[in-house]
């Protein structure tokens, strides 16, 4: 049995450097992503006010300049409840990046938090 890939099918050591140098560019880039977040609290209960400080520190902490945040008030717009399928408040909806994630709670657990958007803290 011959292992050997066709002629056709082999990549160039430039080919190959290309692709390295590609694939280094992607990761660097994922640091750059930007994220699309909906924060859906009820009114100015503790628990909101609380959940609503503590993403905007994570934000500015994290993400500073790389992210776009909206607040909705379930109390004031509830459309949005149905689309992003919020059955408990405070929720932290993330749009972008994909995948799609959703945290509940006061998002007081920093670690829980950076995990679930996908952040590495540096």
């Amino acid at each position: 049995m011959n292992n050997m890939l066709p002629e056709e099918n082999k990549v160039s050591l430039e080919e190959s450097d290309e692709m390295t140098a590609s694939f280094e560019q992607a990761i660097a880039l994922g640091d750059l992503q930007h994220y699309y977040l909906r924060l859906y609290i009820a009114g100015t209960t503790p628990r909101s006010i609380q959940s609503l400080k503590n993403l905007k520190l994570l934000c500015e902490t994290y993400l500073q300049g790389r992210y776009e945040l909206e607040v909705i008030d379930v109390y004031q717009s509830s459309p949005e409840l149905q689309v992003d399928n919020v059955v408990a408040i405070p929720t932290l909806v993330k749009h972008l990046p994909l995948p799609l994630r959703q945290i509940i709670g006061d998002l007081s657990d920093t670690e829980k938090v950076l995990l679930g958007l996908n952040i590495v803290p540096k």
